[in-house]
C-alpha cells in the first residue's frame, strides 16, 4: 500500500515538475509581451496590434490543425471561443493601450498580479482548492505589485495601471478557461481552435484597422509585432496550456511571477529603460514570495 502511494506522489510530482518547466517556458515568451508591445505601437495602432496579431496567429493555427486533419470539438467550442475573447482580444487591447502611457518595466510589474487572480478564478471555477498559506503568499505577492504600481506614479493609480489591471482580470480568467479544457485535450490545440473560432472578428478587424502608412514600418516595429503573432499569440500558449493542464492552475501560474523580471531584463536591454534599484527589489521580492508559494498545498 505504502509502495503504491509512494510511486502515485512521484508520479503526481512528475506532472507537476514538467508543468511548472512548460509553464516556465510559455512564461519567459510572454515576458517580451509588454516591450514588443511599446516597439509595436511605434508605427501600428492599438486595434491593429490586437487585431492583427490575432489574424496573423489564427491563420498559423488553421494551417498546422489542416496538416494534422483535427476536427474541431464542437462540445468544447463554447468555452474555446471564450478563451479566444478573453486572451485573444482582451489582454492585447487592454496592454496595449496601457503601453502608450506606462513604461513596459513598469507594466512587467503590475502584471504580477497574474497569479493571485488565477488562483481566485481556478478555484471559482477550475475546482482548486489552494490551502490558507498560499493564499497568504499570493495577497502579499499582490500587495507587493500595488504598492510598487502607487510609488512608481507619486502614490496613484494611473489610467495605464487600470488597464494593466483589466488585462490581468481578462488574462487570469482566459488562463483558467484553458487550463480546464487543456485537461482532457492538447493544449496547443486549445489555443489553436480558440484563434480559429474568433477568426471572423479579427480578421475583419485587422482590415478595417490598416492604415497605408503601416506598410512602411520599421524593421524593429514588424519584428516587433511578428514576435507578438507567433510567439505571444501562438507558442507561448502551446507550452503554458500544457503546463497549466499537467501542473495545476493553482500552482503553475505562481511561476508568471516571474515575468515581471524577464520584462524587466528585456526592457532595459532593447528598450534601454531604466529600472531602478528599487524595481529590481520590488521584482525580486515578488519573486522570493512565489518561491514561497511553490511549497504550499493545493487540492484537485
Amino acid at each position: 500500500m505504502d509502495a503504491r502511494n509512494t510511486t502515485q506522489q512521484e508520479h503526481t510530482l512528475s506532472r507537476e515538475t514538467i508543468g511548472l518547466a512548460l509553464g516556465t517556458l510559455g512564461v519567459i515568451i510572454f515576458g517580451g509581451t509588454l516591450p514588443a508591445t511599446r516597439v509595436a505601437l511605434t508605427t501600428f495602432s492599438p486595434w491593429f496590434v490586437t487585431n492583427g496579431r490575432a489574424a496573423v496567429a489564427s491563420l498559423a493555427a488553421a494551417l498546422l490543425l489542416l496538416i494534422l486533419r483535427k476536427r474541431l470539438p464542437k462540445g468544447d467550442a463554447p468555452a474555446l471561443f471564450l478563451a479566444g475573447l478573453l486572451l485573444v482580444f482582451g489582454f492585447p487591447i487592454f496592454s496595449s493601450i496601457a503601453m502608450q502611457t506606462v513604461p513596459a518595466s513598469h507594466g512587467g510589474v503590475v502584471l504580477g498580479v497574474l497569479p493571485l487572480v488565477t488562483s481566485i478564478f481556478a478555484a471559482l471555477i477550475g475546482g482548486e482548492r489552494p490551502s490558507v498559506f498560499f493564499w497568504v503568499c499570493g495577497i502579499a505577492g499582490a500587495v507587493l505589485v500595488v504598492t510598487f504600481a502607487m510609488r512608481d506614479n507619486g502614490m496613484s493609480l494611473s489610467t495605464g495601471d487600470l488597464f494593466l489591471f483589466l488585462a490581468a482580470l481578462s488574462a487570469s480568467l482566459g488562463y483558467v478557461v484553458s487550463g480546464k479544457l487543456s485537461r482532457h485535450m492538447p493544449g496547443w490545440e486549445v489555443i489553436c481552435w480558440s484563434l480559429i473560432l474568433t477568426a471572423p472578428i479579427s480578421i475583419p478587424g485587422a482590415i478595417l484597422s490598416w492604415h497605408p502608412e503601416f506598410a512602411s514600418a520599421s524593421g524593429a516595429a514588424t519584428f516587433s509585432f511578428l514576435y507578438l503573432s507567433f510567439g505571444s499569440m501562438f507558442l507561448g500558449f502551446f507550452a503554458w496550456n500544457v503546463g497549466l493542464g499537467m501542473g495545476g492552475i493553482a500552482r503553475v501560474s505562481q511561476v508568471q511571477l516571474l515575468q515581471s523580471f524577464v520584462t524587466l531584463a528585456i526592457s532595459a536591454f532593447l528598450l534601454k529603460e531604466h529600472v531602478s534599484g528599487e524595481t529590481v527589489l520590488f521584482a525580486l521580492a515578488v519573486i522570493a514570495i512565489v518561491a514561497l508559494g511553490r511549497r504550499a498545498r493545493v487540492a484537485r
